[in-house]
């Protein structure tokens, strides 16, 4: 079998999970979670989570396709000598969670407006003011320890942060935002849902007003409400798919 054959049929083993994930970076583009040609999801496709595909190095997300999408393998060391290597912060990001977090499938890693300035407080807890504050209740973690740009060393720090598999959102102090979860529609809906929350948040604290905020037994009922709710993050997705499929189905190419 040729190497060209062999190529075709990896790529169309993994065909679900590229237009699956390539449905979230066009859908991140047209709601403003992207970040000019940075930022990167990424999505485990073997049993332990150590091979993955992620975007191409600094293509806008409105453009991507299936079929760009990179595959690659966290505990390969010559990942960037490859002609196709990915951008070195996702390698040393995405990479680093991938190799030690089996839990987390999907990592979404981005820079939204409002996610960002809250990762840019000093205090940047994010209290239970409404429903969709509550739905992070008690889960998520903080980064306290900014060190630059995610290189190797910096991914490794960060990927020690979400090994406790209750904290599938971390609010990368200085930096930005990061949702894990079982899944494309999963750490998607968790993404835009911070993202919304964020907004609140801040927009509340931008008032000056005192801030009504959620006693805990109410936050946590919340949250793990959401937590057994039927489906929403699948059917996000399928909605999602949908209207691309009607208004940009060159995205599953």
């Amino acid at each position: 079998m040729s190497s060209s054959v062999r190529s075709i049929k990896v790529q169309d083993a993994y065909q679900h999970e590229r237009v699956e994930l390539a449905a979230a970076f066009r859908w991140a583009a047209r709601v403003d979670l992207h970040e000019a040609v940075a930022n990167h999801f990424s999505l485990a496709v073997n049993e332990d989570g150590t091979k993955f595909l992620i975007n191409p190095n600094q293509v806008h997300f409105s453009r991507i396709r299936a079929s760009d999408l990179v595959l690659i393998d966290a505990n390969d060391p010559a990942t960037m000598d490859r002609p196709d290597a990915p951008d070195p912060t996702a390698w040393g990001l995405h990479g680093a969670i991938h190799r030690h977090c089996p839990h987390a499938r999907c990592v979404m890693h981005a820079h939204p407006e409002y996610s960002t300035v809250l990762a840019s407080l000093k205090d940047s807890r994010l209290l239970p003011v409404d429903q969709n504050t509550a739905i992070f209740f008690n889960r998520y973690v903080i980064d306290e320890y900014y060190g630059g740009l995610a290189f190797e060393e910096e991914g490794e720090r960060c990927a020690q942060l979400l090994a406790n598999p209750a904290h599938k959102t971390m609010i990368m102090g200085n930096h930005g935002v990061m949702t894990i979860g079982d899944g494309v529609g999963d750490a998607f809906n968790r993404l835009y849902y911070f993202e919304r929350a964020a907004r609140t948040y801040i927009q509340a604290l931008q008032t000056g007003q005192p801030l009504r905020v959620l006693p805990d037994d109410i936050a946590e009922k919340t949250a793990s409400q959401i937590e057994a709710y039927p489906s929403q993050d699948d059917r996000h997705l399928s909605e999602i798919l949908a209207i691309l499929d009607k208004e940009e189905p060159e995205f599953r190419d």
